[in-house]
């Protein structure tokens, strides 16, 4: 017979893990982004990552990057990425253009 799910003290629903402050890295293009990483715990959602054009699934740490001189346009600007595409970002291209 199957296990049933325990219920949280107070019936609480699981919140995404803690988020880190961002930082200012420099891309390849010579841009400044801001760079937050996203503990395996908080990520809930699938992504595609510009790097390699795989899925980032949920549960998955990956960093997130938008251009740091753009303002609340940046914010929306930003990217999923997994860590090694990111550290390895001088090296390959975004493999989607967005328009």
């Amino acid at each position: 017979m199957p296990r049933r799910a325990r219920r949280r003290a107070g019936g609480t629903a699981r919140r995404p893990g803690p988020r880190s402050s961002p930082r200012t890295e420099i891309g390849a293009d010579g841009r400044d982004y801001q760079v937050r990483v996203v503990a395996g715990s908080g990520a809930v959602k699938t992504y595609r990552c510009p790097g390699c054009d795989h899925e980032i699934r949920p549960g998955v740490a990956h960093v997130v990057v938008w251009p740091s001189d753009g303002g609340d346009a940046g914010v929306e600007d930003r990217r999923h990425w997994h860590t090694p595409c990111w550290q390895n970002r001088a090296t390959r291209s975004p493999t989607r253009r967005w328009s």
